[in-house]
């Protein structure tokens, strides 16, 4: 006889949330003087020992510079694979008004950063893990919690480096779970990106003969004229899906060695959100374009920001995998503004879906939160989801 679950109560699960947001673990990339211990090597540790100790076969994958990915499998009684992947970094700190790391529970919340932005998830997921192994009850898939790194920048190496090795072990996911704060909503697409590191080159001149150079400056003002130009007509398009139309903006410019120098150089960079279904190679080459275009005569520079792109996320609202995380949430499947690790996982996944406790209009905030009703909620579904067969 089958000994029943004990579940962890909503004030246990937020106990451990504030454990787990007292693990620093910001991006070294957003890393300043109050981000703590050095990137997510700490949490990535914690993972991996808890995970061995629920009884998982563990794998630490080193991705970069000791920073580590970490894939706890948790053997099923089916043959059906689903894999919860959960971002261990954080954003930074600096910003925050409220204490980053402290993990305390107030008004029905627990604070710190990434309390809502994945932590939650992280705990809710080992807890209801937990509670089936303390019952002699395994799940019906085979689980695999993977922690990955660099997730809010750096070009989502963590989630490539858990795809690139399910590849090399020729394995492959029936349905994924990528952990982000939904209300508990299944969100089935969000949007692509590219960024374009642009170098305008000019030529230098004293300021009282501007005849003689190149203004760099001028150019990088012709390239932001042209960008927004071509926003605007990127949102003429009718969607083709609830994700909406892509964008393109300049988030930063940089130039200028001297007021009364020409400048010889200016750095611009501008972002662009891809629709579900345009392609990253047309959308760069047709960029690449409209910039030199835009800055001629003067010679550019056009670099991929980190070496990549991502098209758009998307999957059928229709599919199980949404399906089921609707109904057991009692809430239609939804689409999001932000990006995710899914972007990374459509060749190694049948089904994809994001979903997590809380909002996120919290996440990223100078004061992080999460409601512990969404902690107990996310839980319940994930109990749930588990022993289906």
């Amino acid at each position: 006889m089958t000994i029943p679950v004990t579940e962890t109560s909503a004030l246990t699960l937020a106990e451990r949330v504030g454990d787990l947001v007292r693990i620093p673990s910001v991006n070294p990339l957003q890393a300043g003087p109050k981000s703590g211990s050095d990137g997510e090597r700490d949490i990535s540790a914690w993972l991996a020992d808890q995970a061995d100790q629920l009884g998982a076969q563990v794998t630490v994958d080193d991705i970069i510079d000791g920073r580590n990915n970490v894939y706890a499998r948790f053997q099923g009684q089916t043959d059906r694979v689903v894999t919860i992947d959960v971002h261990l970094d954080t954003v930074g700190v600096e910003h925050m008004t409220d204490p980053a790391f402290d993990g305390r529970i107030e008004d029905g919340r627990v604070y710190g950063r990434g309390s809502v932005d994945t932590k939650a998830t992280l705990a809710i997921v080992l807890s209801v893990l937990d509670e089936m192994r303390s019952a002699g009850e395994r799940p019906m898939p085979t689980v695999n919690v993977v922690g990955t790194i660099s997730e809010e920048m750096g070009g989502l190496i963590g989630a490539a480096g858990y795809r690139d090795w399910l590849q090399s072990n020729g394995d492959h996911v029936d349905q994924m779970i990528v952990a982000e704060p939904t209300m508990c909503a299944p969100v089935h697409g969000h949007k692509g990106g590219m960024g374009l590191e642009i170098t305008v080159h000019g030529h230098a001149a004293h300021s009282s003969k501007p005849h003689l150079g190149q203004n760099a400056i001028s150019g990088a003002a012709r390239i932001m004229a042209a960008v927004e130009a071509e926003h605007d007509a990127l949102q003429i398009p009718e969607p083709m899906t609830a994700v909406g139309n892509g964008s393109l903006s300049v988030t930063e410019i940089s130039g200028g060695v001297a007021r009364n120098i020409i400048p010889p150089h200016c750095h611009v960079y501008a972002g662009r959100r891809m629709a579900p279904g345009e392609d990253p190679d047309q959308v760069f080459e047709h960029l690449s374009d409209v910039v030199r275009s835009a800055a001629h005569p003067l010679q550019t520079e056009i670099v991929l920001a980190n070496g990549s792109a991502s098209a758009g996320f998307y999957q059928d609202p229709n599919s199980p995998l949404v399906q089921s995380l609707a109904a057991l949430a009692g809430c239609s499947p939804d689409v999001a503004s932000y990006g995710s690790n899914a972007l990374r996982y459509d060749t190694v996944a049948s089904e994809i879906v994001i979903f997590g406790p809380g909002s996120i209009d919290q996440a990223h905030q100078a004061i992080e939160w999460i409601d512990i009703a969404e902690l107990d909620k996310a839980a319940a579904i994930y109990r749930a989801w588990l022993r289906a067969g």
